[in-house]
């Protein structure tokens, strides 16, 4: 038996007879209510949403009754992929018409609840092999901008990296980056834009480390696009589905069966070969960096899309660690348990933070039933 044929072979088996005992459990503890009128800030945090499905079956309808009755100044960050497959095309693409809707659903969901919207890019919003440089960004931010009247933005813009800083309050620093940016240009020479302020790597660190230092007594959030890491897949970790029905990585109804040779897929992407997983160098180095500015100035929550489920775990440098990639009906991904996680769950859903006015932070993880309801599946104060 070949070396390959050997990995394939120990990762199935060992997948299949461990994907019982590493499956989530159900979590149930509920932080207690607090006085209506001590919250001063609202975060919904939601990834991944380009793809919403079926009207009453989205996050999108649980977002906007949720940020209709929520309290405080009210912010929507969508943590990217805003737009599947590719963004945002130009104007004479066939695709146009759809990536608009999509793109107005969540426009639509902000304006209805009268909140504050924050779009933050995914690798996805950049668009397709025919797009150069940072053009499909440039499209999508001028389209949002323009359809949310005053009260939707990309942050960062222009195919920017940022970081850009967003104070709310009294108590809150938002702190967005384009994290797919610094992938891009690991992957390709094609030209950025020349008016961005952080020009390298180095840049977006420097600026970074001094968002986070000059925070003063605000909590700080991160909010990007990549987890610094993940029970799912883009964090290396599959299931037996995956091994069996790769196809589906593609497109949900894929169920074409493709024992031993589907191993070949998740292998390749648990050896680095894919640039939007952990398991890449330039993936990797990305992170390191962003650590070893945390290890200094440590944000109070790190949330991130791309993975298509729920997860809450404790950081080692920022303290909490979000993954809040569930937006699209019918695009979920399993998801595993690290030593790490606290909750999670393969479920349409999003996240909320209530920031107090007495400087305390309660997390909420909201899971969106059949009819369009959010429920409150998981809660914590995180101060």
């Amino acid at each position: 038996m070949t070396h390959l044929k050997r990995d394939v072979v120990l990762a199935l088996v060992a997948t299949m007879l461990g994907t019982s005992c590493r499956a989530i459990a159900r979590y149930t503890p509920m932080a207690p209510m607090t006085a209506a009128d001590s919250v001063e800030t609202t975060l919904f945090l939601l990834g991944d949403a380009g793809d919403p499905g079926l009207p009453g079956r989205t996050s999108l309808d649980g977002l906007r009754n949720a940020a209709r009755g929520a309290l405080g100044h009210v912010i929507v960050a969508f943590l990217g992929d805003n737009a599947y497959p590719n963004g945002l095309p130009d104007t004479v693409s066939a695709g146009r018409a759809e990536a608009e809707a999509r793109l107005d659903a969540q426009v639509s969901a902000v304006r209805d609840s009268k909140a504050r919207g924050i779009f933050v890019p995914g690798n996805h919003d950049w668009g397709s092999r025919d797009d150069t440089g940072s053009s499909a960004i440039r499209r999508e931010a001028e389209f949002v901008t323009r359809r949310g009247r005053g009260a939707v933005e990309m942050l960062p813009n222009g195919g920017c990296p940022g970081p850009s800083v967003v104070d709310v309050g009294d108590r809150l620093r938002l702190i967005l980056l384009d994290t797919e940016w610094w992938l891009q240009r690991s992957s390709n020479d094609a030209p950025l834009n020349p008016e961005c302020e952080a020009k390298s790597e180095r840049d977006v660190i420097a600026a970074l480390d001094k968002a986070l230092a000059s925070a003063s007594d605000r909590h700080t959030v991160v909010a990007a696009h990549h987890p610094l890491i993940s029970g799912g897949a883009h964090g290396g970790h599959f299931g037996w589905r995956d091994h069996i029905f790769p196809l589906r990585d593609y497109s949900s109804w894929l169920w074409l069966p493709l024992p031993a040779l589907g191993s070949a897929y998740p292998l390749m992407r648990e050896r680095g070969m894919w640039l939007e997983d952990a398991t890449n160098s330039a993936n990797r180095r990305m992170r390191e960096a962003m650590d070893s500015v945390f290890a200094r100035h440590p944000p109070l929550v790190y949330a991130a899309g791309h993975e298509h489920n729920l997860q809450v775990m404790d950081g080692t440098s920022a303290k909490y660690l979000l993954v809040s990639g569930a937006g699209s009906q019918g695009m979920l991904n399993p998801v595993f348990r690290l030593p790490s996680t606290k909750f999670a769950r393969q479920a349409t859903g999003f996240m909320r933070l209530d920031v107090m006015r007495d400087g305390r932070v309660r997390l909420v993880v909201l899971i969106v039933d059949a009819v369009g309801a959010a429920i409150e599946a998981y809660a914590m104060w995180l101060t």
